[in-house]
């Protein structure tokens, strides 16, 4: 296909957004199989497209098996192509704006639990590259962190000695963590091994047995690799020990705006939904912290 305004939005994304060579290809791809429906249908150019036929592009997408999330998608690069369109003067409105994909299932990784990770994490060594590995998941784990929030650590990250982490996460939003006793002393250990292994002025936190920083593969491997000598079950990965922290956490202490805060989540409703909070534990929290929702005792007597 080469469409013309297809071809001059793409170049606005690239031009005026910055936008990446990966995301030109999805918008590209998605716009393609929404004009090619359109040609099925009879609707000979977009300014014709209206909100009843985006909302039947979706409906046709559902039947032909795309998840709810690429429809989510799907209907998101016509939003934007179609503001593209109102902005340059070629159609009067968008008729994508009030039509939404069938709500995505977000599906969340298994949280290995307290016992498992004390199986994983109470072990002692000398080798310098096992008190490193030691010490990465200790942190995901005591602090809740991303796999890229710890490969970008730098020495200069820890805050106050090691007891609290300086983390950059989405959006470049910059937020200090706790790291927890146990995490703290993994990584005193590790900061002794490490004088031996990294290369001069190399300012990385976690470096790799060349001295350099470690990449997010060779920490995903270093990970399973862990877990899978000590016989844990499964592949374990960073994102299910920051799912085990916002779990425990949150069994513990019921505080989800901490839990929030904890984890970077700008929205709280990513929160809930990634530590399985349902409406009751939600209500009881409500109901035992809001002054509003506590009981008031009753009159003498009562």
């Amino acid at each position: 296909m080469n469409d013309p305004l297809v071809t001059a939005f793409l170049e606005w994304l690239r031009v005026e957004k910055r936008a990446s060579a990966h995301t030109l290809a999805a918008y590209r791809r998605d716009l393609e199989a929404a004009a090619g429906w359109l040609r099925e249908q009879g609707i000979a150019a977009w300014h014709d497209f209206n909100a009843r036929h985006a909302r039947a592009h979706a409906a046709a997408c559902h039947r032909d098996g795309l998840s709810g999330r690429s429809i989510q998608r799907r209907l998101s690069a016509l939003r934007s192509f179609y503001a593209w369109l109102q902005r340059v003067g070629q159609v009067a409105s968008n008729p994508v704006s009030g039509v939404r994909a069938p709500r995505a299932p977000r599906k969340l990784p298994d949280a290995p639990s307290v016992d498992a990770l004390a199986a994983l994490l109470d072990q002692t060594s000398d080798d310098p590259l096992v008190l490193r590995d030691l010490a990465m998941i200790e942190l995901f784990y005591s602090s809740g962190l991303r796999l890229a929030e710890l490969a970008s650590l730098n020495l200069d990250d820890l805050a106050g000695g090691e007891s609290l982490l300086r983390v950059v996460g989405k959006g470049a939003k910059t937020r200090l963590v706790p790291v927890g006793r146990k995490a703290r002393e993994a990584l005193e250990r590790w900061l002794v091994a490490r004088a031996g292994l990294a290369t001069d002025g190399e300012k990385a936190l976690f470096v790799s047995r060349r001295g350099g920083r470690l990449s997010h593969r060779a920490i995903q491997q270093r990970v399973a690799a862990t877990a899978a000598r000590l016989g844990l079950d499964g592949h374990l990965h960073p994102h299910q020990l920051r799912h085990s922290f916002a779990t425990h956490l949150l069994e513990s202490s019921g505080d989800l705006r901490a839990v929030q805060e904890l984890l970077g989540h700008a929205d709280i409703g990513t929160t809930q939904i990634y530590t399985h909070v349902d409406f009751q534990q939600l209500a009881r929290v409500y109901d035992s912290a809001h002054p509003r929702a506590r009981r008031k005792p009753g009159p003498p007597g009562e």
